[in-house]
């Protein structure tokens, strides 16, 4: 009897365990899960919720002072304005992981475009348009890129370099698809030797990447000249930045966009139904999966009007650059978050010795870091030259960097490592488009939107020092 009794007592879940375990396998009702979200909030975890409630607010404040914030022309000229901030600042979120930075990427960024448009103008005849001096000089720099990244393992940042090489070395007559592929594969040359001094020989990377600034800048002067300019006179390049989707383009990526996410949404809610795993409910899914829907067809439907001042011609559609932003966030968000390397920057910039101990290359992940995000500096470059139709000695200097760095910070992105999404980037670069676009509807001077924009950047990176510490506080 005694057996028996023992028996079915070590078979039956005692009650602390079913509370202390019960949320790993339980689905939550919509109370709980408001609930489990507004502890977290509380307990430091807010993501990018002080820069949505700051898009807010913005929004509201500007269309209330300016009747041209919200008219058509207006919305697509906010969307393509600020896409080569946010480009920039999308790869700069992969440093800022590490609680690293790279103060280079706009300078570096000012290079490949140069160097694009360069070969555009010279018909790739790169040696004749740069010299012979620097154009020795420029190839031995893509070789160097390549032996280095060979060397790290680093595959990706050695084909990119390789190609780069060829292109320059074999003088492959212009074409504006493969102008822009030389731009991206110069980007990677140069992040492969950033990172490379930062991982491997272990200069601090402010240090690597302030020096790296004045290299930069300097470069673009030698490349283009004191007080020229170079005109990127192709339509394909131009449209990038200034073109937009046919009405029916406009509508299928609506679709494909929705759709997609959607999809994926749905997908992995009820995977984790399947497992038993703690999920939100269904209908909160569907609330979010709606909402984006409503707003997104609003917003395209407002885009496939047409917006031109005149009656004789037709702009309308959604911009390039709308599908541009939303490739690299979703291959960059699916390889940060559903990828080994993702997990692996997300490790290191949480603690790079544990990640070290626990068998993950730290020099190699540190190193491809700076490859990912010279090479978004690099798309942000032909975005931002797309729009201004050239490229002069002041390109990827001024507030780039700046604005990049701010942008990720502001939509949530921590300086000290380990804490971010790709989407922080995209909604910090709403922020500072709206300021910029918003002030200069008002007529503002340049000081009062540099004011304006360093103090929202300082409020941001304020609430992220106060919710580590508040979040720290927590654990204890």
């Amino acid at each position: 009897m005694t057996d028996t009794t023992e028996k079915h007592e070590q078979e039956t879940p005692q009650p602390g365990a079913i509370s202390d375990f019960g949320i790993d396998t339980t689905s939550q009702s919509t109370g709980e899960a408001v609930r489990d979200y507004w502890a977290r909030v509380r307990g430091g975890e807010l993501g990018a919720l002080p820069a949505l409630l700051g898009l807010i607010v913005l929004l509201i404040v500007f269309s209330s002072l300016s009747d041209t914030f919200f008219t058509l022309g207006n919305l697509a000229n906010l969307l393509q304005q600020g896409a080569s901030i946010t480009i920039i600042a999308m790869g700069l979120v992969f440093v800022l992981l590490l609680g690293e930075i790279d103060l280079s990427a706009g300078t570096a960024s000012g290079v490949t475009a140069s160097v694009m448009a360069l070969h555009l103008i010279h018909n790739g005849n790169l040696l004749g348009g740069m010299g012979d001096t620097v154009f020795y000089v420029f190839c031995g720099l893509l070789v160097l890129a390549i032996a280095l990244s060979a060397w790290m393992k680093i595959w990706a940042g050695t084909a990119l370099s390789a190609v780069a090489l060829i292109i320059a070395a074999v003088g492959v007559p212009a074409n504006a698809w493969l102008e822009m592929l030389l731009a991206v594969c110069v980007g990677a040359a140069i992040g492969c030797v950033t990172g490379f001094l930062v991982a491997k020989v272990g200069i601090p990377s402010f240090v690597v990447t302030l020096a790296l600034f004045l290299v930069w800048g300097g470069v673009v002067l030698q490349l283009i000249g004191q007080g020229g300019t170079l005109g990127l006179r192709d339509d394909t390049i131009f449209n990038v930045a200034n073109g937009n989707l046919n009405f029916v383009g406009s509508w299928v990526l609506f679709v494909v966009a929705v759709g997609g996410y959607a999809a994926v949404v749905l997908t992995r809610h009820f995977s984790r139904l399947r497992k038993g795993l703690v999920a939100q409910p269904t209908s909160l899914v569907l609330a979010k999966i709606g909402a984006l829907a409503v707003l997104a067809a609003v917003i395209t439907y407002a885009l496939s009007l047409n917006r031109a001042a005149s009656n004789l011609i037709v702009i309308e559609g959604v911009p390039y650059v709308v599908p541009v932003v939303l490739v690299l966030l979703v291959i960059g968000t699916f390889v940060l978050d559903r990828t080994s390397y993702g997990r692996h920057i997300y490790a290191v910039g949480g603690n790079k010795e544990a990640a070290r101990r626990a068998g993950i290359n730290v020099e190699r992940i540190r190193m491809s870091v700076f490859v990912i995000a010279s090479s978004a500096a690099a798309i942000g470059a032909i975005v931002y030259s797309s729009k201004v139709g050239s490229v002069d000695p002041n390109a990827g200097a001024g507030n780039t960097l700046l604005l990049s760095v701010g942008a990720a910070v502001i939509g949530g992105t921590s300086l000290f490592g380990g804490k971010g999404r790709l989407r922080d980037a995209v909604i910090g670069g709403a922020v500072l488009a709206i300021i910029q676009n918003g002030m200069g509807l008002l007529n503002q001077p340049a000081a009062v939107v540099f004011i304006v924009t360093g103090l929202v950047l300082l409020l941001a990176a304020s609430v992220d020092a106060l919710s580590r510490r508040r979040a720290a506080n927590s654990a204890r």
